[in-house]
């Protein structure tokens, strides 16, 4: 979204590994909930913004610098002990707001903005080398987001709406290559915009994709044929110029929840985030203490999501045990981008070019 970018810009390539600096983790709100992040500097001119954990020893990070340098890309093998700068030569100015791990060597990024800011570039040898496999050629658009199907084959990326529709981005080999959708399946979204806040504007679950708008309308879209036609549903998060929904998270194809906020307004969390159990109809769930830019599910604990966010002087992570019906604060300490993995790991990375691992105290909801 053009002008979310440019509020989320204000607030926030060498292979040389960088060893991992800890900060103190913050303290929990709730001790009760037995969780505390453990944090990583990697670079402070970086505000991280996409985050794909493939295990609790790999994940990758992408971000923007502050100071208009770099954008880049980081890689770890070892649990988050030692990180490896894997950029993308050439990448002054631009914005890595999404990155998806096709395995433990070879990924796909996504830079933002208009025109031919908007790019995609795929490594498949653990970032020694990339090729830049897409670029924006219509002015009008702006991708936001990028997510694949199972098997990696079959991909999507989508982008603010062109002449009234949100445009849709395709691959059927893994990122080499890309084609733009026919706008035919795509229900008029005139007035609304993703959000490049966490990656996770567009997420997908099985067969089954689904995006997020704001702007005119905070909508949920979702696509049951492989992103070819879509409908659209009320997220019930409330809408406006900086408001609507930041990021989705689904636990089967039909169990998800949605976060989001106002960029304008980021200690109001009231509304903040929204829940499915059948695909079609969202609820409004809990109140948030602080923006909801991203949440993932604790695949292991059913029921149970984090959620993040920060924005300025707002931050803070939450949790939910009820599939997103209430949530409790027990950090403040905010990221925002977040991923959870199926062997009980959390991952999250946000401004001054931080990543995290969740931690479970004795006697928490678990152990790391």
């Amino acid at each position: 979204m053009r002008r979310t970018a440019a509020v989320l810009l204000t607030l926030a390539l060498s292979f040389a590994t960088v060893p991992a600096y800890a900060h103190p983790a913050e303290p929990a709100a709730d001790r009760g909930a037995g969780l505390d992040w453990a944090q990583t500097v990697l670079d402070s001119d970086q505000s991280f913004r996409g985050l794909d954990a493939v295990s609790r020893r790999t994940a990758w990070v992408t971000g923007e610098s502050t100071t208009d340098g770099p954008g880049s890309v980081w890689r770890t093998t070892d649990g988050g002990d030692s990180w490896q700068n894997v950029s993308p030569p050439e990448s002054d100015g631009l914005l890595f707001r999404d990155v998806e791990a096709l395995g433990a060597r070879s990924a796909v990024v996504l830079a933002i903005g208009p025109g031919e800011a908007s790019r995609i570039y795929r490594t498949a040898d653990a970032g020694k080398t990339w090729h830049e496999t897409f670029r924006n050629r219509t002015e009008q658009a702006f991708f936001n987001c990028v997510d694949f199907y199972p098997g990696g084959r079959r991909g999507l990326a989508v982008s603010d709406p062109v002449d009234g529709k949100f445009r849709i981005l395709s691959t059927d080999d893994g990122g080499r290559s890309w084609s733009v959708q026919s706008p035919a399946g795509m229900p008029d979204s005139t007035g609304e915009a993703n959000f490049s806040a966490s990656g996770d504007c567009l997420v997908i679950r099985g067969h089954n994709a689904w995006f997020g708008s704001g702007g005119s309308a905070a909508r949920v879209f979702r696509s049951s044929d492989l992103g070819r036609t879509w409908t659209a549903s009320d997220s019930t998060i409330p809408a406006g110029e900086a408001a609507g929904v930041f990021g989705l998270a689904f636990r089967t194809p039909w169990q998800g929840v949605a976060v989001g906020g106002d960029f304008d307004a980021p200690a109001d969390g009231g509304d903040a985030s929204a829940y499915t159990g059948h695909e079609r109809t969202w609820t409004n769930g809990g109140d948030l203490a602080h923006l909801g830019e991203d949440a993932a599910w604790v695949s292991v604990l059913p029921g149970t999501l984090v959620v993040v966010g920060e924005s300025g002087d707002t931050a803070g992570s939450s949790i939910s045990h009820d599939g997103g019906r209430s949530w409790t604060e027990f950090s403040k300490a905010g990221f925002h981008t977040l991923d959870c993995t199926i062997d009980f790991s959390c991952w999250a990375a946000g401004g001054d070019g931080r990543v995290g691992r969740l931690q479970w105290r004795p006697g928490g909801i678990g152990a790391q």
